[in-house]
């Protein structure tokens, strides 16, 4: 992911940004997101009626939303030279903060989601998905190069991008910061976008519990069972403490959202229990974290966990 992680802005212009990338990478989630954070979104618009979309306040006679506009090769008059020309001449005027945003991905990554969705590659034309991605590519390279912010999807799951596109693009700094404590197993893959994580796999595992391995951080009889481990209580503490601390020293720096994430074996026990302990000692400190568990849905299955050394 290249760029500030917010952009910066005039609060006294309107915002607008054009969404564009390559298919596949994440538009649709991208604008979705936009659209629940208050941005007027639109996808597909005829590229030729650009100018007109974007009216001034004086013309329209009230205040305008931030304005996010989609654009991909399926587009009706998709050139992107042309594209980047009608950009410049938005951006020349005085009563608009514009910016672009290109979503870019892997051609293997891509390739294996539309084998998964079975969709049809909108460049492909009978011909194999790959030479279709390849294409496209060749195509969108100057907006690529052209654009403020880019960020690579390769690696982020739906929910990844989700929380990359409100980090960068939400504006509610009297809101205070926004703050998602998650959980993830680490035999499942990193989280790509945490700003802090921790490995609690030095607790004593759940799962060699034939009573508890179906069950999940949850469930009390887990939470107990955590607890009970005599480096649970000094582990936590410190680590809350440190939370503590970073929390003032990030807002400080203009940083609007901080995800802290606790990694186990499986994501289905230590990571979770922790990610909770967490989630309710920030809400007596008076944040409002929002909890994510990501492999809470996951299989508990014996191959992911490594049998404990005596």
């Amino acid at each position: 992911m290249t760029g500030e992680s917010s952009l910066s802005q005039d609060l006294s212009k309107q915002r607008v940004v054009l969404v564009t990338g390559l298919s596949g990478a994440g538009k649709t989630t991208a604008l979705r997101v936009l659209e629940d954070l208050g941005w007027e979104a639109i996808d597909n618009f005829p590229i030729r009626l650009l100018e007109r979309l974007v009216v001034s306040e004086a013309t329209s006679g009230e205040p305008r939303p931030p304005l996010a506009v989609g654009f991909d090769s399926r587009t009706r008059g998709f050139v992107p030279q042309q594209i980047i020309a009608r950009w410049k001449k938005l951006a020349a005027r005085d009563d608009l903060d514009v910016t672009t945003l290109f979503l870019d991905c892997s051609g293997a990554e891509l390739e294996r989601r539309y084998n998964e969705t079975r969709r049809r590659h909108p460049m492909a034309l009978g011909r194999p998905v790959l030479e279709g991605i390849q294409a496209e590519r060749e195509l969108l390279e100057p907006l690529r190069r052209w654009a403020e912010a880019v960020i690579d999807t390769t690696a982020l799951s739906s929910s990844d991008l989700q929380q990359a596109m409100r980090h960068r693009f939400a504006d509610a700094p009297e809101e205070g910061m926004a703050i998602s404590v998650s959980s993830f197993g680490f035999a499942r893959g990193m989280p790509p976008l945490a700003d802090l994580v921790f490995d609690m796999r030095f607790l004593d595992n759940p799962h060699w519990d034939p009573e508890l391995r179906l069950l999940t951080g949850l469930d009390a009889s887990v939470s107990a069972h955590i607890m009970r481990d005599p480096g649970w209580e000094d582990a936590f503490t410190r680590i809350r403490d440190l939370v503590r601390t970073l929390l003032p020293r990030y807002a400080a720096q203009g940083k609007t959202y901080v995800n802290i994430a606790f990694g186990c074996t499986g994501g289905r026990h230590r990571s979770v229990h922790t990610a909770e302990a967490m989630a309710q000692a920030l809400r007596e400190e008076g944040f409002s974290p929002t909890v994510i568990h990501r492999n809470l849905g996951s299989r508990a299955a014996d191959q992911l966990e490594r049998a404990p050394q005596h």
